[in-house]
């Protein structure tokens, strides 16, 4: 991975930086993860959390904001040359920085109390330890640059999203009065959305720039 970043910056340093903050951010995306699903299935109350959540969101978009300054310097110093590797930074970046905000839709659901029947909830336990675990792993996989690794994850996130899409689309045929499967629907489909964002960052272990978000299709 070093070898990569060193591409866009000049120094060994550069990059340990680079990847310093990136990884912050994908920390920090798990803990708003972590707090927020929680507070939605895991007993936590959403008051609790909320500053912790908010003050660690900050923390994500003001370390993009200083990778996207560091790339903008390094373009306009060097030119073309290096644009791809920029442009998949970028492109990475942005993808940790949405799984923070997805995390954050989990918190405004949790927000506003639904009343999830029993067996859904468990479900969405399991699904959200499992999700955990995989943003865990997606920053060790990245790290490391394990393409096998890189493999088994992109098929375990690929059953993880069809699963939550399945799901969504059961909840949404219910239209229940009170509510309860739309607040379900809407679980599974931030669950799916997260993990999507971590799959598309260990895409790029595996294809080229042009097949990020991609991996997938047929």
């Amino acid at each position: 991975m070093f070898d990569w970043l060193k591409k866009i910056q000049e120094s060994a340093s550069s990059a340990e930086e680079i990847m310093t903050l990136f990884e912050q951010m994908l920390d920090d995306g798990r803990h708003i993860f972590d707090a927020a699903s929680n507070a939605l299935v895991g007993g936590t109350d959403p008051a609790t959390v909320k500053e912790g959540i908010w003050s660690t969101d900050k923390r994500i978009n003001h370390n993009e904001r200083k990778i996207r300054r560091r790339v903008l310097t390094h373009a306009s110093v060097h030119g073309r040359a290096p644009i791809a590797s920029d442009l998949v930074l970028m492109s990475l970046v942005k993808d940790a920085e949405r799984i923070g905000d997805y995390a954050k839709n989990l918190y405004d659901l949790a927000s506003l109390g639904p009343n999830l029947d029993s067996g859904v909830r468990e479900e969405l336990v399991e699904l959200k330890d499992t999700a955990s675990r995989m943003l865990v792993r997606c920053k060790n996989i990245y790290r490391s640059e394990d393409e096998a690794a890189a493999r088994a994850f992109i098929a375990e996130a690929g059953s993880f999203n069809k699963h939550c899409d399945l799901r969504t689309n059961e909840m949404v045929m219910r239209r229940e009065a009170d509510g309860t499967a739309a607040a379900a629907a809407l679980a599974y489909r931030y669950l799916k959305r997260v993990v999507s964002h971590a799959m598309n960052i260990i895409t790029s272990v595996v294809v080229p720039f042009d097949k990020l978000d991609y991996f997938d299709e047929k």
